[in-house]
């Protein structure tokens, strides 16, 4: 995409505004979703338990509710997992973004991983779910093996990192992201998406989706520097 042609409407419409810390209270959640419902962002990402005040507070409007499953470090119980993608949906979740199990994958336990995505995007419905790589943690070709299982499950989406680990998204994994999910598979860039610049970096490297905290300063920061001002 050419930044210089994206206004700060066409990119509030990749982000989905997050608030996933253990502190956040139903007032911030509250907030949260005044400020998407204001700027008009894709969706709200929160834990489990706030799904249901955040569809509450949303009611009436376009901006869906995402929960996320299995977060921030992926490493519990397959039915777990599928358990909490059944209860987040129960509570009108629309999209499920949940955290792979990274040491089965680096275990190369191929089967495991499959299935549990499969339970998964079984659980959610037909809603969109999205796995979390935590790219941080993966050498290239484990982000490979992990993009290919991904599109093997039925989930619509591959995403970089948690935005707890060490580090966050970079422009390179995502175009490698985009390199192997192919042109029309969702590809969402999260952790440390923290200005406009970074932001377009991301969607010029294939992403299609944000995940951010800080979205109400990216999409300010970039109407008041002018369409592509960064």
């Amino acid at each position: 995409m050419d930044k210089q042609t994206l206004s700060p409407v066409q990119l509030a419409a990749y982000i989905d505004h997050t608030l996933l810390k253990a502190d956040a209270t139903v007032r911030d959640i509250e907030r949260l979703c005044a400020e998407a419902r204001e700027n008009h962002f894709y969706s709200v990402c929160v834990n489990g338990s706030w799904v249901s005040p955040a569809v509450h507070f949303l009611e009436g409007t376009d901006v869906k509710v995402a929960s996320v499953v299995g977060f921030p470090l992926g490493a519990m119980a397959s039915d777990v997992k599928r358990f909490e993608t059944e209860a987040a949906i129960d509570e009108g979740a629309q999209e499920i973004d949940v955290v792979l199990n990274i040491g089965r994958l680096k275990d190369g336990d191929n089967k495991y991983i499959l299935r549990e995505l499969r339970d998964v995007v079984e659980a959610a419905d037909e809603r969109t779910v999205k796995v979390i790589l935590e790219t941080c943690f993966l050498t290239r070709d484990e982000k490979i093996r992990a993009c290919e299982l991904v599109v093997e499950s039925g989930a619509r989406f591959v995403k970089t990192s948690t935005g707890f680990g060490p580090a966050g998204a970079t422009a390179e994994d995502v175009k490698l992201m985009r390199e192997m999910v192919g042109p029309k598979f969702g590809v969402k860039a999260s952790g440390g998406v923290r200005d406009g610049r970074t932001a377009l970096a991301m969607i010029a490297a294939g992403a299609t989706r944000l995940g951010t905290s800080a979205s109400v300063a990216i999409v300010k920061g970039l109407s008041e520097a002018g369409a592509g001002g960064y």
